[in-house]
């Protein structure tokens, strides 16, 4: 049993169109050259979900705010690699945001068991992402949820003044 200082489990599920602004708001509130490629999102702002980013593609995790509210607390987008039917049996984490306030919290390693949940139900025996080099921190979660790095593209970015490697990732998905 968790103490009253222990934050409760992020519950995690399926996203739907109506999130399209929360997540909107996350995604900007969130960017930086340690894991986005592209350039600081401007007004007027696209809509999160879009015909290449689809609610049936995301997974939103919330969580109890400060006040204790259930609240968006981060998300993670998992689509099929390619539209290839010879890797069909892949899925890519292609997109992992958390609130600031919500770090620390467990929020993205549920994101990631979800995330490898889905896909195993959909079918599929592996997962693939791709990561920053200089994420540190990402890549350490990613290494404690069973992900092993099989590639790098050396100085494949340069963001923020410095060349950065674009690692590769995956795991199977046992049953």
């Amino acid at each position: 049993m968790a103490d009253s200082s222990t934050p409760p489990a992020p519950s995690v599920r399926p996203a739907v169109a109506a999130d399209g602004p929360v997540l909107g708001e996350l995604d900007r509130s969130t960017w930086s050259t340690l894991h986005s490629v592209q350039p600081r999102p401007q007004p007027p702002y696209a809509p999160f979900f879009d015909d290449r980013h689809l609610p049936r593609d995301i997974l939103v995790a919330e969580a109890a705010d400060e006040a204790g509210e259930q609240v968006v607390a981060g998300y993670i987008r998992v689509v099929p690699p390619t539209p290839l039917a010879c890797n069909a049996h892949v899925r890519q984490i292609q997109g992992l945001a958390v609130a600031g306030w919500a770090r620390g919290r467990g929020i993205g390693r549920a994101l990631i068991r979800a995330a490898c949940g889905a896909a195993r139900a959909d079918g599929a025996n592996r997962i693939t992402l791709r990561v920053l080099g200089h994420n540190a921190p990402a890549r350490a979660l990613y290494a404690s949820e069973g992900f092993t790095v099989e590639g790098v593209l050396r100085d494949e970015f340069f963001l923020g003044g410095r060349y950065v490697d674009d690692v590769l990732m995956g795991r199977p998905l046992a049953p």
